[in-house]
């Protein structure tokens, strides 16, 4: 595997370490454990500066509430999770078209900095990967044009190929990015270290991807061995992603949102005390990213 150099794209101002203000609590880190409202009062006890929720947690509060009390303890909203999966039920049905502009308001009703997008894996029955990415550019096409009406940004999220089945077609920044051409403006990519941190062509699709097109940045960390690819990502620190060489790439090109963190562990931290979990995710952005 191919390994990737980051060292070179840092900033000679780059801080050491990120501050608990600097980072966001993507609610997926600990979805087993609270509620929209825990998480929101989690985020504000700790001193954490913003929150990128889940939808089932907005639906579970109720839009209305849920954009209340986000908006009400002014905490950034990084982003929301998520829009997209075109390619489910073969090709954009008027359902998942209609579930996209609902996200988007939801994403409008709440604040959020950009709405992330899993884009969908192959139709059922389907082998063919680059007709999928097709549906996906078209589905993307579609929902930018609601979006452009409501000024809130698309960010595609490029997923692991081990993924690219049966969650998201595409797979890299650069297939990200050429999207993003063709579609021109309102739509960047969300940049998670989980996904992309194997790339050998990652740091010239960062600096492609430029301050404009960088819409989210997410951070956690690949565990060597995995045990679930799906639910067993690590804290930050605790794996081999060189998170601050990353994140200088990143800040490189002059993002200057928050650094979110998302962490699917059901085989250890959505067992632990939640608070654990936000007191160990501030120490470890201090010293490990």
């Amino acid at each position: 595997m191919a390994v990737l150099d980051t060292k070179s794209a840092a900033p000679p101002a780059l801080e050491a370490g990120i501050s608990a203000a600097r980072l966001s609590l993507n609610t997926a880190t600990v979805r087993e454990q609270w509620n929209l409202k825990e998480c929101v009062e989690g985020c504000l006890r700790h001193g954490l500066g913003g929150i990128a929720p889940w939808r089932d947690k907005i639906h579970e509060a109720g839009l209305e509430e849920a954009a209340r009390m986000i908006r009400g303890n002014e905490l950034r909203v990084s982003g929301l999770c998520r829009g997209g999966w075109y390619t489910a039920e073969g090709a954009l049905t008027d359902a998942v078209i209609d579930d996209n502009k609902r996200a988007i308001d939801e994403a409008v009703a709440i604040g959020a900095e950009c709405l992330v997008m899993v884009v969908g894996g192959l139709p059922e029955g389907s082998k063919d990967i680059v007709g999928a990415r097709g549906i996906v550019t078209e589905g993307l096409a579609k929902t930018l044009d609601y979006a452009r009406t409501v000024d809130m940004p698309i960010a595609i999220e490029p997923l692991h190929p081990m993924y690219a089945a049966d969650r998201a077609c595409v797979n890299t920044l650069g297939q990200a990015l050429d999207i993003c051409d063709q579609l021109g403006p309102g739509i960047g990519a969300a940049v998670d270290v989980y996904h992309v941190w194997w790339d050998p062509d990652l740091l010239p699709q960062l600096r492609r991807a430029g301050q404009e097109r960088i819409l989210a940045f997410h951070i956690c960390d690949w565990l060597v061995p995995t045990r679930d690819l799906l639910t067993d990502r690590g804290m930050m620190g605790d794996g081999v992603i060189d998170l601050r060489g990353l994140r200088a790439a990143v800040e490189a090109e002059s993002f200057t949102g928050l650094n979110e963190v998302e962490i699917f562990s059901e085989l250890n931290w959505w067992k632990r005390d939640p608070d654990e979990v936000l007191q160990t995710l501030i120490e470890r952005g201090r010293t490990c990213c």
